[in-house]
């Protein structure tokens, strides 16, 4: 929502606004241009060269009279603002109305946004500000028409008693906006233009706003709910400042009128005000607002309406965005996932409930040590999955929220208990928009066509027959209790999030004609590798037999993998002689390994530091994930770096150095192997984490495939990386080459002559 001019208003319906003067200075500043911009205005638009016969240019604005000095003049803000509307912001985007961004838009916004942090200072604080303000527009938009009874307690009292300045700035921003909800929105910081508003006040109200994402998804997933007779009733519960109650009325927050019964519950006293007074300014003052979902058990006549008492306990909708940070209150009885429930418990029969939740409240796990403790969120979260009350979980884009830009949220639908077994949706609505370049309209359009019956088919049944009805990696139904063998269910003590349960092999690839081109490519460019690629076996495999996954979690809990957590060493003990250090650089071919090493003695001071064996798998798992496979031991891993090991392959090593067979048949994984397996794409598309995408070690999966075939991967993985050491040992010696030589040359100690 743009912001817009409206006609004039009519007189006395709202104060003439009024400025102090403004310098060159304060005119730079507010049009928010340099300085010589200005004075060559004021130069080419000076009454002594515009203003002549056939010239309708406008000159600039005089300086007031006896105001300021000649070094210094000041100028009439009105008049300012007013010539500044005949200039266009460069590369503007019109707005819905169609109107092109001026320099006069920008000032006046300037000048007010300025006069507004002023009464702040002068009312002493940024709440005491908005909720005058809030007040005087909630007053003008509905509370007059109401009787004195009706109105909220204390709105009559802080109306009467607001700054007369408040009262002018309110009516201002009420002009200029057009519609006295969307000044308060701005006010508020709910919009675009009001965000600014909130930084320069220093409001901590937009901390815990629900993101307009979010809100228009909801609203995209409730669809149309105004008039009719299957209009539905609505409880918001942990309102806030109403963002998704508000959000239901279609467009810009175009109102609640017509949508059925309404109620929010909202704990804090201020935001209970202040949600009060907002939905007076959209003329939604019929909708109560309580302190806690207790009072929605207490029989009342709700909005002093001549009716019979009754309650509100239950309605066909149930909102909810509790305002929790990262890890607060996960062990409380009252966590977000709290909030859930009470929405399930507020449910009517064929009702949903949409409650926003941060992410780690869908990966937290419970330890497998005796000390281990099942958090109340935890519990919570199973007791919802295994009462089959999640319909869908949508894991919403990273960086969704404007200010707590390093936190993850994720959007729970729910239903009604359920005896019968019931699958669950996930969503990955962050991978949906990376793809859509972060369009909200394409992603809310595409994340809504995934929850519509038959889109995704229950677990078990064969996809749509059209390729593109949908991408695995992006949605799928998954079972909360297993109903086959070798099926995945929600509930074996594993993060729930979609982006770490999502994995499906890549969708529209024929792998076995993509490697025969492989392989052509090979022994056309390298062609004395032609009987080698030649001797590959590579074939389609039978799919009556498909092949089956275990998790890493899995595989480390039967100790068949041991995990090795990369150490924090101090810089100062990093040198060039000791055991090889290999950290985030080295993994990312920024540093070779070898090139940053530490001593033992100062290795001795980090006890728990891993050093590696051979045949370990060295991972990081950042944006991505890359593996090594260390083919010498000794080295020092670095955080985040981590270490796989396979435990039966120090045995294998064992018993081939002292001339066995090695056991091949009884080795079950290979280092090579799964090195390359990890960063297979159905791995690397498991990230999480808003700032820094992480991909979850013990949510990854290998293949289970017979020791045989594991053994020819590996002498396949192994050849070709001898060879690719091979070529890039010949490349570096021509890169040498070429260096010394130009060098050589630039310096004219080399002369070239052809032979």
């Amino acid at each position: 929502m743009s912001w817009k001019r409206t006609a004039a208003p009519e007189p006395g319906s709202a104060p003439v606004p009024s400025h102090a003067p403004v310098s060159l200075g304060e005119i730079k500043e507010l049009a928010g241009v340099g300085r010589p911009t200005v004075s060559n205005w004021r130069r080419r638009f000076s009454r002594e060269v515009v203003g002549g016969p056939g010239d309708s240019r406008l000159p600039f604005p005089d300086p007031l009279t006896g105001a300021g000095s000649e070094s210094k003049p000041l100028f009439d803000a009105a008049e300012i603002a007013d010539w500044l509307d005949l200039r266009t912001v460069p590369d503007a985007e019109p707005d819905e109305g169609g109107h092109l961004e001026t320099y006069g838009d920008r000032f006046r916004r300037a000048l007010r946004l300025r006069g507004l942090v002023a009464l702040k200072h002068r009312l002493g604080s940024a709440e005491t500000l908005i909720s005058q303000a809030l007040a005087v527009i909630a007053m003008s938009a509905e509370g007059k028409h109401w009787i004195t009874e009706a109105l909220p307690a204390e709105l009559l009292a802080e109306y009467e008693a607001a700054d007369p300045d408040v009262v002018r700035a309110a009516h201002e921003l009420m002009d200029e906006i057009g519609a006295p909800g969307w000044a308060a929105d701005a006010l508020l910081g709910l919009d675009d233009e009001g965000l600014e508003i909130a930084r320069r006040l220093e409001s901590d109200l937009v901390m815990d706003i629900t993101p307009r994402g979010v809100v228009a998804l909801v609203a995209a997933l409730i669809g149309p709910n105004e008039g009719g007779p299957d209009q539905r009733s609505t409880i918001s519960l942990c309102a806030g400042l109403g963002e998704l109650l508000l959000g239901m009325g279609g467009g810009p927050y175009e109102g609640l009128r017509g949508h059925g019964e309404l109620v929010a519950v909202e704990p804090d006293p201020l935001l209970r005000k202040l949600l009060r007074y907002r939905l007076l300014s959209y003329e939604a003052g019929a909708a109560d607002v309580c302190s806690s979902p207790s009072d929605l058990d207490t029989l009342r006549a709700w909005n002093q309406a001549p009716v019979e008492p009754h309650d509100f306990s239950t309605a066909d909708l149930v909102l909810a965005d509790p305002p929790y940070v990262s890890g607060e209150r996960e062990r409380d009885a009252e966590g977000p996932l709290w909030w859930a429930l009470e929405a399930v418990r507020r449910l009517r029969p064929e009702g949903r409930a949409y409650v926003v939740v941060p992410t780690w409240t869908l990966t937290r796990t419970s330890g497998t040590g005796p000390t281990s403790m099942r958090t109340a969120t935890i519990s919570t979260r199973d007791s919802l999955l295994d009462r089959g009350c999640v319909e869908a979980i949508v894991q919403l884009p990273r960086r969704i929220h404007p200010f707590r830009t390093g936190a993850e949220f994720a959007l729970l639908v729910l239903r009604p208990p359920s005896s019968e077994p019931r699958s669950v949706l996930l969503v990955d609505a962050d991978r949906i928009a990376q793809r859509a370049g972060g369009k909200a309209g394409t992603w809310i359009e595409q994340v809504v066509g995934l929850t519509r019956p038959g889109v995704v088919p229950e677990p078990g049944e064969e996809r749509p027959k059209r390729d593109d009805a949908y991408d695995p990696q992006d949605a799928q139904r998954v079972n909360v209790r297993t109903s086959g063998p070798g099926r995945e269910q929600l509930l074996d003590n594993r993060s729930v999030l979609p982006a770490h349960r999502l994995a499906a092999p890549e969708t529209r690839v024929d792998h076995f004609e993509e490697t025969l081109t492989a392989r052509r490519a090979v022994a056309v460019a390298l062609p004395r590798l032609r009987d080698w690629v030649g001797d590959m076996n590579i074939s389609r495999r039978d799919t009556h037999t498909p092949i089956r996954y275990r998790k890493l979690d899995v595989l480390l809990k039967a100790g068949q993998l041991k995990l090795l957590n990369g150490h924090r060493v101090k810089t100062e003990h990093i040198g060039e002689a000791g055991l090889p250090v290999v950290g985030r650089e080295e993994m990312l071919g920024e540093l070779p390994v070898g090139a940053r090493c530490i001593a033992p003695e100062d290795l001795a001071a980090y006890p728990s530091a891993k050093v590696t064996d051979l045949g370990d798998v060295l991972l990081l798992a950042e944006h991505g994930v890359r593996c090594l496979v260390d083919t010498v031991g000794g080295c020092v891993l670095l955080s985040p770096v981590q270490g796989l090991r396979i435990t039966a392959y120090r045995e294998h090593v064992r018993d081939v150095t002292r001339g066995g067979p090695g056991h091949s048949t009884e080795l079950w994984m290979r280092p090579h192997s799964l090195a390359r397996l990890l960063q297979a794409p159905r791995n690397q598309h498991r990230g999480s984490g808003s700032l820094v995408r992480r991909v979850s070690v013990r949510d990854m999966d290998l293949p289970q495939l017979a020791p045989e075939e594991i053994a020819e991967l590996e002498a396949i993985l192994i050849e070709a990386e001898r060879l690719r050491a091979e070529v890039r040992r010949q490349l570096e010696a021509l890169d040498r080459l070429a260096e010394r030589v130009s060098a050589g040359v630039a310096d004219g100690e080399l002369a070239l002559r052809r032979q």
